[in-house]
């Protein structure tokens, strides 16, 4: 299988099953001397681990993380990092009864059109139990970002058709309910929602929006390798995720030029700004030091134990309840996984930016 590796100059490999032993990442191009634990890493995987609330999986895995190279005495040493993380929750026979029949809104049939074989446990690894590998890999691209100055903030924008209020966005509250949103009385009318459709055995979908702060400008290539089409095909990459959009998104097609053009201002000390933030940060495929906005949409869960018309490998018409543990949501967890695909391709097309100017380059080399 093909397409487990992501990055040039900071390169992500995953590995692992939804039900096998474990999951790990090996990350190269990482730089020596950034400060880097175990306890660095866990932050992130306990933000993405099932149990934690009602409308999570019930799966109890604890995502204890374990570096196994390129660290040393507390820091990276410039060699690739590898990272492992057991599954110690494994109930493979919670899919037995559903290994010859194709589950709607998953990626059974496809699997077995491409492979002519799929691991049914869990969907193996196209399971989002895989997403705890970049996760972990994240982690890391973070603290590089940090060393630089750059900040990522992931949140729920909505769930269902309950969205946030930007007049009472509290970033804090992000960190305080289930649901990862940002404003208190939306999570609770969103909670309920959630109720509500978990007692009627289904599933809902939602937002997820995230802003980049402090990147410089000028990351980012022209041509096929755009910023904004990197972002994209690593949020895109995220299994539930059915829609991307950055800045004013699909939005400016109802507006005119004059007003979605980003008009440009020297204010009184001389510093650039912009007048608006259409773009979402991101011009010509390069950033352009203004804060990075983009958003994407999740599809409801698709493992849902109302009755689902489906097909099974013989050629019948069959009937499925899914069983096993599933969440109800998706978006509350992915809400990590976004900032960590985010910072992966941050720091690949940061470290690619000093390689673009020859003043940067002797800078570099000083």
């Amino acid at each position: 299988m093909s397409g487990s590796i992501t990055g040039k100059n900071f390169s992500v490999a995953t590995w692992g099953e939804s039900h096998g032993k474990a999951l790990g990442v090996v990350i190269d191009g990482c730089p020596a001397g950034i400060p880097l634990t175990e306890e660095d890493i866990q932050k992130d995987l306990d933000r993405r681990k099932p149990g934690q609330s009602p409308f999570s999986s019930p799966r109890k895995e604890s995502d204890k993380v374990e570096i196994l190279s390129g660290v040393f005495e507390g820091c990276t040493t410039g060699t690739p990092v590898s990272l492992i993380l057991y599954n110690t929750n494994q109930r493979p026979y919670d899919y037995s009864e559903i290994s010859k029949i194709y589950r709607p809104g998953h990626a059974d049939y496809t699997y077995d059109q491409k492979y002519g074989f799929r691991d049914y446990r869990g969907g193996g690894r196209s399971s989002g139990r895989e997403t705890a590998a970049r996760v972990a890999a994240g982690a890391i691209a973070k603290k590089i970002l940090a060393e630089l100055g750059v900040s990522i903030t992931a949140y729920t924008l909505s769930i269902g058709n309950i969205e946030i209020d930007r007049s009472k966005f509290d970033k804090e509250e992000i960190y305080r309910n289930f649901l990862a949103m940002p404003d208190k009385e939306a999570a609770s009318r969103a909670e309920a929602l959630l109720h509500e459709l978990k007692n009627a055995e289904d599933s809902a979908g939602g937002i997820v929006e995230c802003m980049v702060e402090g990147l410089p400008s000028g990351v980012g290539e022209p041509v096929f390798e755009k910023l904004d089409a990197a972002l994209a095909k690593a949020i895109m990459s995220i299994g539930a995720v059915k829609g991307f959009e950055i800045g004013s998104g699909f939005g400016a097609s109802k507006l005119t030029g004059s007003v979605h053009n980003d008009g440009y201002q020297y204010d009184d000390s001389g510093r650039l700004t912009k007048l608006s933030n259409n773009a979402g940060g991101i011009v010509g495929g390069i950033s352009d030091g203004f804060p990075i906005v983009f958003r994407a949409a999740f599809k409801p869960t698709p493992s849902i134990h109302a009755p689902q018309k489906s097909v099974d490998k013989q050629g019948s018409n069959v009937e499925i309840r899914i069983e096993g543990r599933h969440d109800p949501i998706i978006v509350p967890r992915a809400v990590i996984v976004v900032e960590a695909m985010t910072a992966i391709t941050l720091a690949d097309y940061l470290f690619q930016r000093i390689l673009s100017r020859i003043d940067l380059i002797k800078k570099a080399l000083k």
